[in-house]
Parts: structure tokens; sequence; C-alpha cells
């Protein structure tokens, strides 16, 4: 394995992780998977590939949506750990691996699908050549990240607040300044990478991929009722997801 870092199997980390997520009304569940779940295709008959796929609740989504086939990979014991205790199927395959590996797959996949795991990748161009080698010609890339505003500030997302502590506006510096950031989420020292909207969609076109869909998910009226604080979210969304397709090579296009 290479050396990505393997936060969510640290102990600390990965128990304020699992309360966060046992929280139903989490940000998660609120935005980023309603939004990201509505770009999904028809999946009677496919095969997926879920990278990151932590306690494999999408993995047996995917199933119940009429997938043939689905393989899922963490580079956390932990999170595997859960995924096979609760989460297995019989058409459900969990591997330990690190993401940078992925190109020691003998497999190809109608769809390869990640949920806030791709902003914990340093070679972003590394990882989408590994997908466009496991996906059939016109396969499905759909995955969502931090969003570029969030992971931009060296020091972590930070607001400009008034005396009653309500959120004025967001504080946004080093947006252009690609590269590692170490910052605080339950422990100090998470490395994550940022990376701009112009280099994450020209990497993705050098790769050989066309943009279907971009998303920028806001909560809806359920959410606010719920977690009143997420109106700030119209200054700053908390995550990007994308749907694109593999392209066939220029000599090989029609």
């Amino acid at each position: 394995m290479s050396n990505i870092q393997n936060i969510y199997d640290n102990e600390i980390f990965f128990e304020g992780y699992k309360q966060l997520r046992n929280n139903k009304n989490n940000y998660n569940t609120l935005q980023e998977q309603p939004a990201i779940r509505g770009l999904l295709p028809d999946m009677k008959g496919k095969t997926v590939l879920d990278l990151g796929c932590g306690f494999g609740e999408n993995c047996v989504d995917f199933i119940n949506k009429g997938a043939v086939r689905v393989v899922g990979i963490d580079i956390s014991e932990k999170m595997l750990t859960i995924a096979k205790g609760e989460n297995a199927c019989q058409n459900i395959e969990y591997i330990r691996l690190d993401m940078n590996d992925i190109n020691t797959i003998d497999e190809k996949f109608d769809i390869v699908y990640s949920s806030l795991a791709f902003h914990y990748i340093k070679s972003f161009s590394n990882l989408l050549g590994n997908i466009s080698d496991l996906l059939k010609d016109n396969g499905l890339l759909i995955y969502s990240q931090e969003h570029p505003l969030t992971t931009a500030p060296i020091e972590g997302a930070n607001w400009t607040r008034n005396e009653n502590g309500e959120p004025l506006h967001y504080n946004l510096s080093n947006y252009m300044d690609s590269g590692e950031r170490s910052v605080k989420w339950f422990v100090d020292g998470v490395i994550k990478y940022h990376r701009p909207f112009s280099e994450i969609v020209n990497m993705l076109i050098k790769a050989g991929f066309m943009i279907e869909r971009m998303i920028e998910p806001l909560p809806d009226e359920k959410a606010l009722q719920l977690i009143p604080r997420m109106k700030k979210d119209i200054h700053k969304p908390n995550f990007l997801i994308i749907s694109a397709i593999k392209m066939l090579p220029p000599q090989q296009r029609g």
C-alpha cells in the first residue's frame, strides 16, 4: 500500500466520525446523499466500484436498485469491519485497498462511484487515469468531494460572525494555492488536498471524461428545519458533486 493517511483507523477519529454518522440528521444525509443519488442511472444489471465505501450502505443501495455486482474498497479496517458485519450481501465484495492502488484491480465496471473521499488523494490525475482504465467505454464516474471553497483556506474553513455568533460571511483565502492542507477534524493533523475548480475540470477533461452534471447542493426546507444553521450554506456550499462519462479516445470516436 502507498502512504495515504489512514485517519479513519485512528480510534479517536473513528469514534467521533461514527457518532456523527449515527445521528441521521447530518450534512451527509440531508445534503450530499440526496444530491449524489439523484445522479445515479438505472442500476439494473450494472457493475459498480465504490471507492472509499465506508460502512457499505451505498453498496447495499446499489444492489437494491438492481446492480448485479458491487466491489467496495476502503483503506480503513474499522470501516470494513462494520461494512462486512452490517451490510454484507452475496453480490458485494469488500476489499481493503488504498485508492492509490486501484490499478491492481483486474476488472471493468459500468460505474465508478465515490462519496467524499477524493479530497484525501494527493494525485488526482493518477486517480482519474486509474479510474478510466477500470471503466468500460462510456462508463460513468460519479463522485462527491468537499467543496473547493471549503478546502481552500490553509487554516481551515472559517467565518466572520456578528456579536451574537451568527455568520456574516465566509472567509476565503489561498483559493488558487493547490496542495496539501492539514486541518483539525476530531483530531489534529487530518491531511486533505485542495484543488480549485479549473484544476478539477481540466484534469477530468485531460483524463478523457466529459462532464455530464455538476451540483453544489443546498439544503431544502426539511433540512433547514432540522438544522437551521444550514442557511449559511447559501454563502458557501459544502459539497461538489460531479457526474462524468468516460469518452472513447479521439482516434476511436465516430
